[in-house]
C-alpha cells in the first residue's frame, strides 16, 4: 500500500463512527421503502444493529495505536470522541427503543422518525469527532436540522407545532451567533483549525477580536446545552415536542453540544483559560440557580425536567470551570451519567400517558406508586438519581465534579453547587411523595404491554446503579478519554 493511499484510508477511519449512523439511516430509510404492512418494528432493529457496530467499532478504535486524525486532521476519531460516541449511540438506541409503542399509538410514520433520530445521531457524531470550528458548525446543523423536524411530529397538536417553530427560529438565531464566532476566531488567528487557533493564540495572545470570538461562541453552545440566559426556548420546546423526541433533545443534544464545547475550549483556549473561566463560572451559577427555582413552581412534570435539564447543564458547567483533567474528565462522567437517569425518567413519562392523555402532569402521577409498583420504584430511582442521593450515578457524577472545583481553587462554586443540590432535592420528592402518599384516579396501562419500553427502563435502572455503585471503572474511561485530547 502506497503512503498517500495508505493516508487516505487513516483519514477515512477517523469518520467511520459518523459514518456508520449515517449508512445506517440510509439502510432504514431504503428498509422502510421495500417494506410493506403496518408493522414497523423490524426498522428498529435495522438501526439498533446500525448503533451496535458504531459502539463496537469505537470500543475497537479505542485500543487503537494509530493517528487519530483524518481528512487533513479537521476529524479526530481519539478516544474524547470515541467515548462521546458510545454516550450518543446509546441514548440514541433507547431513544428508538422508547418510540416503538408511542409511534404506534400516535400513528406517525416510524420510517421517517427513525431515519431523523439516525441522521440528527450522526451529526452528534461528527460534533464529537471535530476538531475543526467550521466541521463543528456544519455537524451542529445536521444534527439540529432533524430534531427540528422531529419536535413538530404531531402535526395535529398545536404544542408541537409551536415547539418545532419554536426551536427551528431560535436554533438558527443562535447558529448565527456562532458562525460570527468562528468568523472572529478566523480573522484573529487565520485559522479554524483547533490546533491552529491554540498555537497562534499561544504565541500572539488573546487580542480583542479573539475575546469576541470567545463570546459569540460561548452564545452559539450555550443556546445549544441550554445556558441560562439562553435557556428560554428549553420549557415549551420540551413540553411541545413528542415525550421520547424530548428524552432524546435533553441527553444526546446536550452531550453532543457539550462534547464540541469542552473539545473547543480545553484545546483551543487553553491560553485564554483566565478569562473564559470567569465567563462560564458566572453561566454555571445562573443556570444551576435559575433551573432549579424554576423547577419547584411547575406542575408539568415534563416541564419540571426541562428546567432540571438547564440545571444539571450548570452542573455539567463547573467541571468546565475547573480547567483541570479532573474537571474536564467529570464532565464527560456527568453527562454519561446524566443519559441513564433522564432517559429513565422520561421513559416512566412516556408509560403513564396515552393517545390525547399525556398524563405528564404532577397529578397524574398520583398514587402511581402503589398502583404500578414497577413504574413507582424506577421513578423513585430515577428521582433520587437526579437529585444526587447515593449510591446512584447522579451522587457519583455530582461527587466528582464539586471535587474537582474544590481542588482548583472554586469553594464557592461547589458550595452553590451543593446548595442547588439541596434546593432540587424539593421538586423531586415532590415527585414521589405524589405516587406513594396522594391518592388518585389514573390507571396507568400495565408495563408489560409495552415491553420495548419496559426494556428501556430495566436498563436505565441497571445503568444508574452501575455507575453509582462501580463508579471506578468508567471514571477511569473518562480520565482516559480527556487525556487524549492532549
Amino acid at each position: 500500500m502506497t503512503a498517500e493511499l495508505s493516508s487516505f484510508v487513516s483519514g477515512w477511519q477517523a469518520g467511520w463512527p459518523a459514518f456508520l449512523v449515517g449508512l445506517t439511516a440510509f439502510a432504514v430509510m431504503f428498509a422502510d421503502l421495500v417494506s410493506d404492512g403496518k408493522d414497523r418494528d423490524g426498522l428498529v432493529i435495522v438501526g439498533l444493529i446500525g448503533l451496535g457496530i458504531t459502539a463496537a467499532f469505537s470500543v475497537s478504535a479505542w485500543f487503537g495505536t494509530g493517528d487519530p486524525g483524518g481528512f487533513q486532521n479537521t476529524l479526530r476519531a481519539d478516544r474524547f470522541g470515541l467515548f462521546f460516541t458510545v454516550v450518543i449511540c446509546a441514548a440514541a438506541a433507547l431513544t428508538l427503543l422508547m418510540s416503538v409503542e408511542y409511534l404506534r399509538e400516535h400513528d406517525l410514520p416510524a420510517g421517517d422518525y427513525h431515519a431523523l433520530v439516525l441522521l440528527s445521531t450522526c451529526g452528534m457524531v461528527f460534533m464529537a469527532l471535530a476538531n475543526d470550528l467550521i466541521v463543528v458548525f456544519i455537524s451542529l446543523e445536521v444534527m439540529s436540522v432533524g430534531v427540528y423536524v422531529l419536535s413538530g411530529m404531531l402535526r395535529g397538536d398545536k404544542r408541537s407545532i409551536e415547539a418545532a417553530m419554536k426551536y427551528f427560529l431560535l436554533g438558527a438565531f443562535a447558529s448565527g451567533f456562532l458562525l460570527y464566532g468562528i468568523a472572529f476566531f478566523y480573522g484573529a488567528t487565520g485559522t479554524t483549525q483547533l490546533d491552529g487557533i491554540a498555537q497562534v493564540l499561544a504565541r500572539d495572545g488573546v487580542g480583542p477580536m479573539a475575546l469576541l470570538g470567545i463570546v459569540l461562541v460561548t452564545v452559539g453552545f450555550g443556546f445549544k446545552v441550554a445556558l441560562v440566559p439562553f435557556q428560554g426556548w428549553t420549557p415549551d420546546v420540551y413540553e411541545g415536542a413528542p415525550t421520547p423526541v424530548t428524552a432524546f433533545m435533553a441527553v444526546g443534544v446536550k452531550a453532543a453540544a457539550f462534547a464540541a464545547l469542552v473539545r473547543v475550549f480545553a484545546t483551543s483556549l487553553e491560553a485564554a483559560a483566565v478569562d473564559w473561566t470567569g465567563i462560564l463560572q458566572v453561566l454555571a451559577v445562573l443556570t444551576m440557580s435559575v433551573g432549579n427555582v424554576a423547577a419547584i413552581a411547575q406542575r408539568s412534570v415534563k416541564r419540571m425536567l426541562a428546567y432540571s435539564s438547564i440545571a444539571h447543564a450548570g452542573y455539567a458547567l463547573v467541571g468546565l470551570v475547573a480547567n483541570s483533567a479532573e474537571g474536564g474528565s467529570a464532565v464527560l462522567y456527568y453527562l454519561a451519567a446524566y443519559t441513564a437517569m433522564n432517559v429513565g425518567a422520561f421513559a416512566v413519562l412516556i408509560a403513564l400517558g396515552r393517545r390525547g392523555e399525556p398524563n405528564d402532569d404532577l397529578d397524574a402521577m398520583a398514587g402511581v406508586g402503589l398502583r404500578q409498583p414497577i413504574l413507582g420504584l424506577s421513578m423513585t430511582v430515577f428521582m433520587l438519581a437526579l437529585a444526587g442521593f447515593p449510591p446512584t450515578a447522579g451522587f457519583a457524577g455530582k461527587f466528582y465534579l464539586f471535587s474537582a472545583a474544590i481542588d482548583a481553587g472554586h469553594v464557592t462554586l461547589a458550595i452553590i453547587g451543593v446548595l442547588n443540590s439541596l434546593v432540587s432535592v424539593y421538586y423531586y420528592l415532590g415527585v414521589i411523595v405524589q405516587m406513594y402518599m396522594v391518592e388518585g384516579t389514573l390507571v396507568p396501562v400495565s408495563p408489560r404491554s409495552r415491553p420495548w419500553l419496559l426494556w428501556v427502563i430495566f436498563a436505565s435502572v441497571v445503568a444508574t446503579f452501575w455507575l453509582g455503585v462501580l463508579p471506578s471503572g468508567p471514571m477511569d474511561a473518562a480520565r482516559a478519554a480527556f487525556a487524549s485530547l492532549g
